[in-house]
């Protein structure tokens, strides 16, 4: 009697089709670099195994480097295998060569490659600190301390622990990643070795898990933990069949953890695939709940084997962009998250005033889009709310205008005061805290420099000004290595580095096991309405000291 597995595909039927695939397997002369790309899923793993093993094997014209091969005569191109989930990477040009391979019977899926946005940073609402450029001693992250990782790194600061970020791409000369980053991978590029930054995203994350902090520099959450970068978003967005490489390369180095902070409203079926193999391989992956402040986890977080993470402030309540609803697991700080960015990326404001007893230095934020520049010890006017109408009735030239938030925008106030003749730019808030606004659309620069200050000091300026006092100020935009931005992204990066520090802690714990301890061990917030703070804020105190006591058991146990 012939023998059956799950799903009713016989032995003899399996050798088969692999037999027959693997024959109509024809080389090709060219691959068309304008064609589609697809993953390919097929329905047995030894069928999977069979065709893998001719196209890593027998076709291959030099290490790393693909012979032209042709899926069932067809103009399919094969491009790759990823041969730890179990996926084809193929490209044709033929829409009819693609619905024939889709109704081939070894074959379950051929889909094709979708683009989830770029993870992009949002500015950052609140009063972060203010750093000069590349600053030798730094103020430790507030969220580090709020998810209790210094009193964890009693037991653990994540030796010998590997994390993966799923990324824009990481700045391997920043200070702060230089005793920590171990490879990287491009998944966007032929380039395989490129993992220049060109958003700033990937470098803020992975400052967040696992800077060094030596020499009293910006220090992660799991700061002797090591960084692969699988750099699988590029300014046109995240590829589903980089992802898919991406979680391929983690269970190929056998990572630790996984960060993906990114994703969109649906996963592509390669995508899913890829995280169940993942799981299996024992990678515990965390991802993002998404930024669009609704009632509905994103993906990949609202997968079953994902760790979905959402955004609190400093205040420990939920940022009004974090996305939540059942899926999500835990909560971390999202808001004003300072970490590292690519060199000289980051922008720092410096506001100086003086109303008669001396130059005084104020909290500041530049605005996006302001140039880096410099304007020194210059008269002030108050220019009401930056309105045409406000500039017609003063002299501004050459002067740092005074100017009130509210009404219009940042960005016609800045039009407005340039063309006055303005040198600098000071808009003081309307209400607590500081607001990094943008001057342009495109990101392209204004200019003259432009930064905001607090409410409590512009209204002292503007009392000064309008009863004819002489205030002279500085206003200045200068480059740093480090930033405060805001979103799930900031948050899922405090999570991963818990989860870190968890398994360095516990070297046997499966994924679902880090999971449930992240879970379990959180500190509840509330009111936790539709489930907007999932378990609640990750803890990673409680983590470590509950991964330790497994171990301790499980070693008792066996003596």
């Amino acid at each position: 009697m012939i023998s059956t597995e799950p799903g009713g595909n016989m032995i003899a039927r399996k050798i088969t089709l692999a037999s027959a695939l693997i024959a109509a397997l024809a080389l090709s002369l060219t691959a068309n670099a304008e064609s589609k790309r697809y993953l390919v899923q097929f329905k047995n793993t030894n069928t999977y195994k069979s065709v893998a093993k001719t196209v890593n094997s027998n076709m291959l014209v030099a290490p790393g480097v693909m012979a032209p091969l042709r899926l069932f005569n067809s103009d399919a191109v094969v491009a790759g295998a990823l041969n730890n989930v179990e996926l084809l990477v193929i490209e044709s040009t033929d829409s009819r060569a693609v619905e024939s391979l889709k109704q081939h019977p070894a074959i379950a899926l051929v889909e094709e490659e979708i683009f989830h946005p770029a993870p992009r940073t949002i500015a950052t609402f609140g009063g972060a600190d203010i750093l000069n450029a590349k600053p030798t001693v730094m103020a430790r992250p507030w969220g580090i301390d709020a998810v209790k990782a210094p009193a964890a790194w009693n037991t653990t600061k994540g030796s010998g622990v590997r994390v993966m970020v799923l990324d824009t791409g990481i700045e391997t000369a920043h200070p702060a990643m230089l005793t920590r980053f171990e490879k990287g991978q491009n998944f966007t590029s032929p380039n395989k070795g490129d993992m220049v930054d060109t958003i700033g995203h990937g470098t803020h994350v992975a400052g967040t898990i696992l800077a060094d902090g030596l020499n009293g520099g910006l220090v992660g959450v799991a700061p002797e933990a090591r960084l692969l970068m699988g750099k699988v978003c590029s300014d046109v967005g995240c590829s589903s069949i980089a992802i898919a490489s991406g979680i391929d390369w983690a269970v190929t180095e056998k990572a630790d953890v996984v960060n993906m902070s990114l994703g969109g409203m649906f996963i592509s079926n390669g995508e899913a695939q890829a995280l169940l193999k993942a799981e299996a391989a024992g990678v515990m992956v965390v991802a993002a709940s998404g930024n669009g402040g609704m009632n509905t986890v994103s993906y990949p977080a609202a997968f079953k084997t994902v760790l979905a993470v959402g955004a609190v402030d400093s205040t420990l309540t939920k940022a009004d962009f974090s996305q939540w609803g059942p899926e999500l697991a835990v909560v971390a700080p999202g808001v004003d998250v300072l970490s590292s960015l690519p060199l000289g990326a980051g922008r720092a404001g410096n506001v100086m005033l003086d109303s008669g007893s001396g130059m005084t230095e104020v909290k500041s934020a530049p605005f996006q889009g302001s140039p880096v520049a410099s304007v020194a010890n210059t008269e002030m006017v108050f220019a009401g709310l930056g309105k045409p109408e406000d500039f017609a009735r003063i002299s501004v030239s050459g002067k740092i205008a005074l100017i009130g938030r509210g009404e219009i925008t940042f960005k016609d106030k800045v039009a407005n005061a340039i063309k006055a003749g303005v040198a600098g730019v000071i808009i003081f808030n309307n209400a607590p805290g500081l607001l990094q606004g943008a001057l342009t659309e495109d990101g392209s620069e204004v200019a003259v420099p432009a930064a905001m200050i607090e409410q409590k000091e512009g209204e002292a300026m503007k009392a000064a000004l309008i009863s004819g006092a002489n205030v002279r100020g500085t206003v200045e935009v200068v480059r740093t290595d480090y930033g405060s931005l805001q979103g799930t992204s900031m948050a899922t990066p405090h999570v991963a580095g818990v989860a870190a520090l968890v398994r360095a802690a516990n070297r046997s714990l499966t994924p679902e096991q880090v999971r449930e301890i992240l879970k379990s061990t959180a500190t509840p917030l509330g009111p936790n309405n539709e489930n907007q703070y999932g378990s609640g804020l990750v803890n990673a105190e409680a983590a470590v000291a509950k991964a330790t006591s497994m171990f301790v058991g499980v070693q008792q146990a066996a003596n």
